[in-house]
Order: structure tokens, then sequence, then C-alpha cells
């Protein structure tokens, strides 16, 4: 129900069906899917709270609103919140993303051509280019922007000057951001992951706007392999939806759910084929590690990149593997999880007798 934007890691996502990432598919069901006002927006209870001061003491004040910074994982509702803020003010919305604006005259245009209260949402704010985010800061306090016209010592700088606007920054990366750009936005938030009651809920309305019909137990199914993220439980919601009708009588319930998800290879707690390989070979390989990153990589087959950035985030999260200065180390949920039995508990031994093997 919740849902945004790609991230810098969206390609090797794309095709993970537990992956944040937004494809052709998502982007498609997500517009009709998504909520209209913070009424209909679940989670996110502090956020939706101040926003929402926010939003009515600038409709008071007959005001645009303070320029806004969210920031958070991928699919958890910034791009929605975006859209939601310009439908609480009555404005229109102007949609771009920081990859898009490479040049300073790229933002140049689209400020210049903004109305009077308008919202910008700027996407992966933090990848937008350096002579554009200079500019950004003169047009987010002043609104005004200068326009450079010639070049060398003839060149003459002509002041425009803006209608005020509210610009929405969404990044995956906060920390990426300068602080003078950060010190500029009026109202910052930081979106966090999604509890399983709240994902059950967000599940549940997009049944009905799916017209899919599923019981409680399904939906708590779906929502406790959803990496805490709305998007990625509506994707799962829609791949289930799809066995229900192809197998069953279309109705979703905790054991047709279950079995979907297994067809797809997303286990209780939302591992995919991709997380329990790294998992597997970090136990059956290398006893738990210590292990580098790129030995890791090697024995699953895939790219360092791959590992570190699309499986592991969720690994550590999940509390499965530990990053430390000597490498990766399983952790006992890991071996839990697997049911596996960790060496030292086969041995029953000392420590020296597990590493010599007496």
């Amino acid at each position: 129900m919740n849902w945004d934007e790609t991230t810098d890691a969206a390609e090797p996502q794309a095709d993970r069906l537990v992956g944040a990432a937004a494809d052709g598919e998502d982007q498609a069901v997500e517009a009709a899917l998504r909520p209209k006002d913070l009424g209909e927006f679940i989670g996110q209870e502090k956020v939706r709270e101040q926003l929402d001061l926010v939003l009515r003491a600038a409709r008071a004040r007959g005001a645009t609103a303070d320029h806004v910074l969210l920031s958070g994982a991928p699919g958890l509702g910034k791009t929605t919140l975006s859209m939601i803020i310009a439908a609480e003010m009555g404005a229109p919305i102007r949609i771009t993303s920081g990859p898009a604006i490479q040049h300073a005259g790229d933002l140049a245009a689209i400020l210049s051509s903004l109305q009077e209260g308008e919202v910008l949402f700027l996407d992966e704010i933090h990848r937008m280019s350096r002579p554009a985010e200079e500019m950004l800061y003169m047009a987010m306090e002043d609104f005004r922007v200068d326009v450079i016209v010639g070049k060398g010592p003839g060149a003459t700088a002509i002041p425009l000057e803006l209608p005020p606007f509210t610009l929405v920054g969404a990044t995956t990366r906060a920390g990426l951001l300068p602080p003078p750009l950060r010190d500029r936005f009026g109202f910052t938030a930081h979106m966090e992951f999604y509890e399983p009651t709240e994902l059950e809920r967000v599940i549940h309305r997009s049944a009905n706007l799916l017209d899919v019909g599923i019981d409680p137990h399904g939906a708590a199914e779906i929502a406790g392999r959803s990496r805490g993220t709305p998007r990625i439980a509506n994707r799962l919601l829609r791949r289930v939806r799809d066995y229900a009708q192809v197998k069953a009588d279309g109705h979703i319930t905790q054991d047709i759910a279950a079995a979907a998800l297994g067809v797809y290879e997303v286990d209780g707690r939302g591992l995919d084929r991709l997380d329990r390989a790294v998992l597997e070979a970090l136990l059956k390989l290398f006893g738990g590690g210590p292990v580098g990153l790129s030995t890791l990589a090697v024995a699953v087959g895939e790219e360092r990149e791959t590992v570190e950035e699309v499986a592991e985030p969720f690994l550590v999260r999940e509390g499965l593997l530990a990053r430390t200065p000597r490498g990766r180390v399983a952790t006992p949920a890991a071996w839990a999880h697997l049911g596996l039995t960790p060496p030292q508990a086969r041995s029953g031994a000392s420590g020296q007798q597990d590493l010599f093997g007496a």
C-alpha cells in the first residue's frame, strides 16, 4: 500500500520477489493501491502525526508547507507520502529524481516552471550533481536562482525569482546528504520498517482493492515473510493470489499462502534463494566464519556487490549474520534457522579440539 523509489542497488534486486526495488508491474499496481490522504496511510505513526501538524499549520497560515526530507529503506512509502503532501495542500506535484538532474541548467528549467505552492518531489536526492545541489540551496532558502548567461569573464548572473514551492526530498542514504542541504529542510522524517501487524492491515486493504478473498491467518502468513516492507507485502500478495486462483478456489488461507510462497522459494522469515545460499555457504563451507566477503561471494557464485548490497543488509537486520573486522560470521540464529548444529555443539569438546581435530 505504501511504496516508493528505486535504490542504487536496484538492478540486482529487480528480479527478486523480495527485492524492495519497484519494477514495471509494481509501479502500475501501486498507482491504484496508493492511499490518497494521511488517514488512509497505514504505519509510520510518529511521522504521520508530525507531518499532519506541519501541513495543518501551513494551511491555517495560507502558506506553502516547509520543505520535507524523507529518508529510509526502499518500499516504505516515501513517494506515497510526497503525493499525500500535495493532496493535503491541494497543490499539483512535479516528480523527478536526483540522477536525472546532472547539470544546474536541468534544475533551473524545472524550478522556473513551477507554479505557486506546487510540490516538487526529488527522489534519490543524494544522487544529484554538485552544481545542481548548490543551486538548490538558494532556491530552497530564498526562492531564487541565479542563471549564468555566457562564459568566461563575460558571464553574467541573472537572478530569477521563483514562486514559493515545497520541496520533498527522498533518500535511501541520508548520510550522503551534505549538511548545508540537510539543514534547509524544515521537517525531516525517517521511515521505519513495518511491524507484522501493520503489514497485515496493508495486505487486507490491498486485497480488498484487488477483490481478493483473504482470511486473517493468510494475511499474517504473507506479512511474516514481507521483510517489514509494504511493497514486498503487496508483491507477495499478488503472487499468492495467482496461486490461489490456479490451485484453489481463489480464497487465500494460511495453508494456501504458505504453499504459494514455498513455490516462490520465500521461507517463513522472508529469505529467498540468494539469502539462503549465502547462509548455507557460510555455515556449511566455512563453519560459520569468519570469512571474507569476496570468498563468500565466490562460494555462492555471485558478484561481491550483489552479496554486500542485496543479501547482507536483510541478513544483518534479522540477526542471522554479523560483519566483523575479520569477516562475515554466522550467528546462532542462522544455525537454528537452517536446522544445523554449530561445530562446537556437535563436538561437545573444547575449542582446541575443534581447531586441531583432536
